[in-house]
This record gives C-alpha cells, sequence and structure tokens, in this order.
C-alpha cells in the first residue's frame, strides 16, 4: 500500500463524496482519480452512486464517467489493512 492510498484510506471510514476528498487531501483530481481506482481495483474500497446508500459495482470502464460524483468508503479488507500497517 503506497503513502497516498494510505492517506485515502484514512478518510474513508465513513461514506465520502469525491469532492470532500478533493478538499481534504490536496491531490490534484486526476491523482485522486487514479488513487482511488488503484483502491477499487485491489477491493480495498467501494464506490457509492448516486446516492450514499446505492453501492456502485467497479466497472473499468465506466469508473471515469462518474468518479467524480461519487462517494467512497472502506471495505473491511480495506479496514484491516490500513490499522495493520
Amino acid at each position: 500500500m503506497t503513502d497516498p492510498e494510505y492517506d485515502l484510506l484514512d478518510e474513508l471510514y465513513f461514506v465520502t463524496p469525491f469532492r470532500t476528498l478533493l478538499e481534504k487531501t490536496g491531490l490534484p483530481v486526476a491523482e485522486l482519480r487514479e488513487q482511488l481506482r488503484s483502491l477499487l481495483e485491489q477491493g480495498l474500497i467501494r464506490s457509492y452512486w448516486p446516492d450514499p446508500d446505492t453501492e456502485l459495482a467497479y466497472e473499468p470502464t465506466s469508473y471515469g464517467a462518474i468518479a467524480t460524483d461519487a462517494s467512497y468508503l472502506a471495505s473491511k479488507e480495506g479496514l484491516l489493512r490500513h490499522n495493520t500497517r
């Protein structure tokens, strides 16, 4: 797990919108989007769209279209890896 991924997981103990992550991390939009993609691919986070109660399965082909509108939450595996680092 990279330092940016660790820092993102630190913010994802609760469902958090992309815009809030952007403000809290200070990462550029493209970098934040790619860090979130990496965490999704590893199964360490989950995405929610169009509302915080509707989980959206990760689809590589459509991720870019909704990445900035979605909210994110650490998965159980993500929390375990975050807490054991």
